[in-house]
């Protein structure tokens, strides 16, 4: 049979139920390969906890109940994990380490999971290519030439690397289905308040929402099983029936109806990536799904609706690093306001304080009103706009992103042309839905192509449903980059 690395979460969890493989032996496995991978997507290990609690999972195997039960993984560097470091890929953390674990972590811990450490990631979550982290930029495993994706871009590597079977990280704005489509594998943002927020580092609150990244939709389905419902400590956390997702995955989305709007499909879209989406349609309609077009012509607006709304609460969140409390301080101050000054200018990087200063001024007197009202006006209308489509149909189905992952460099040398790769994801944020990108092809250069898939609110089943199905009838998610799946274990 194919070596550990490449079984999925859920395949790897029932070879371990079944006495086939250690826990202890699965985690040996996923640090050699994450040790051999070469693509900086780790800012911490933390093999001598991982080895530690692999002995006592494996003692407790015969009480297991949980699909992902021995399972390691990885989690994205702003989730905080107790007395681990936690620094958000950026210098003015330092090595704070926090006294708690974020409730996605606990529940993850509860699941009988295995960390192995802490992604890399653009620095706390600004970017679009896991370039602005102050460990430096993580490399595609599929070309090490070209970037990750961001700001998930270390967890999506070491998924793609076949350093871990699954992994956990943030989405403000497409930052876990914008690098899960350029590493070919599969990320879901699910609905906003389905998964507390309690213990992740904000970047903006009303949008941050976690989510896995994995090898298929079933385990994304199993990962979300854990680690979704209502959290008391999150006060935007949703009471919803939580669970089942797993369980409704049986391929059947007959009579589903699945929406095309044709204002994702227009200038700008490379050539490859609109043919491989809408191949995806060919496949579900074979399924039994109907296709339908539509118009969402709001799509025009989402771009600067969303970097005024977020950069404006980065602005705020971010005013609680200054030196003072926790994390990294500057020296040779002179005074309080010296020190604030001098601490945020040393230790933020170039594009968080872009963004800082973006928010500040979207937010100061005499042009609140001018930008941030009316983006949050212009929001209200996005929502309103999506909400009719999914009224519509069950699904949208749209690109992830204009093109494939560019080169490294490329992308930080225009911020604005990095700031409308978001421009199919971003909507979603804003809108407050469950968004999913799936492997659906390869460009010319070899590299993967993503499409996503859009439900209504709460509507993460749905969504779940329709990417299994297609996943069913295709073998891109099973495709590997050339650097993994060597060694390992056999079974």
């Amino acid at each position: 049979m194919n070596g550990l690395r490449n079984l999925t979460a859920l395949q790897l969890g029932a070879a371990i139920r079944r006495g086939e493989v250690s826990i202890p032996e699965a985690v040996e496995t996923a640090l050699e390969a994450a040790g051999e991978a070469g693509c900086n997507a780790f800012i911490t290990f933390t093999a001598e906890q991982a080895r530690k609690r692999a002995e006592e999972l494996q003692k407790g195997l015969k009480d297991a109940a949980g699909p992902l039960y021995g399972v390691p993984m990885a989690i994205k560097d702003n989730i905080c994990t107790k007395d681990v470091k936690t620094s958000c890929a950026s210098k003015i953390l330092g090595d704070f380490a926090p006294p708690y674990d974020a409730t996605a972590a606990l529940r993850l811990e509860e699941a009988g999971v295995v960390s192995i450490g802490k992604t890399n990631m653009d620095e706390f979550a600004m970017g679009s290519t896991t370039e602005t982290s102050f460990y430096g930029p993580t490399l595609n495993p599929w070309n090490r030439g070209h970037v990750p994706g961001g700001s998930s871009g270390g967890s999506a590597a070491a998924v793609a690397g076949r350093s871990c079977w699954f992994a956990v990280g943030s989405d403000t704005g497409g930052s876990i289905r914008q690098p899960a489509s350029y590493c070919g594998i599969t990320g879901m943002k699910p609905t906003y308040g389905t998964v507390s927020r309690y213990g992740l580092i904000a970047y903006a609150s009303s949008l941050d929402q976690i989510g896995p990244l994995a090898r298929d939709a079933a385990d994304c389905a199993a990962v979300l099983d854990a680690i979704q419902g209502q959290d008391p400590r999150d006060g935007t956390s949703l009471s919803f029936e939580a669970g089942g997702l797993l369980a409704s995955l049986d391929g059947d989305i007959r009579g589903m109806k699945i929406g095309i709007p044709a204002d994702c499909f227009g200038d700008g879209l490379n050539a490859e990536v609109r043919s491989a989406v809408l191949g995806v349609a060919d496949v579900l309609r074979a399924r039994g799904a109907e296709v339908v077009n539509l118009s969402l012509p709001v799509m025009e607006y989402v771009v600067p609706t969303y970097y005024i709304i977020a950069a404006a609460e980065a602005s705020s969140n971010l005013s609680r690093f200054d030196g003072v409390k926790y994390g990294w301080r500057a020296e040779g101050y002179e005074d309080l306001v010296d020190l604030y000054c001098k601490t945020r200018t040393e230790g933020f990087g170039a594009e968080v304080k872009r963004r800082i200063l973006l928010g500040t001024f979207v937010l100061s007197s005499g042009y609140y009103d001018a930008y941030y009202r009316k983006a949050l006006q212009v929001k209200g209308l996005i929502k309103e706009a999506f909400d009719a489509a999914c009224a519509k149909c069950d699904l949208l189905l749209t690109p992830v992103a204009p093109t494939t992952a560019p080169k490294l460099g490329e992308s930080l040398s225009d911020p604005l042309q990095m700031y409308l790769s978001d421009i199919y994801t971003v909507s979603v944020n804003l809108a407050g839905l469950p968004g999913l990108s799936m492997p659906c092809g390869f460009d010319a250069a070899g590299m993967p192509i993503g499409a996503q898939l859009i439900g209504p609110a709460l509507g993460d089943r749905n969504v779940l449903r329709a990417a299994y199905a297609f996943q069913q009838d295709t073998t891109w998610h099973t495709a590997a980059p050339a650097m993994a799946g060597k060694g390992g274990s056999e079974l």
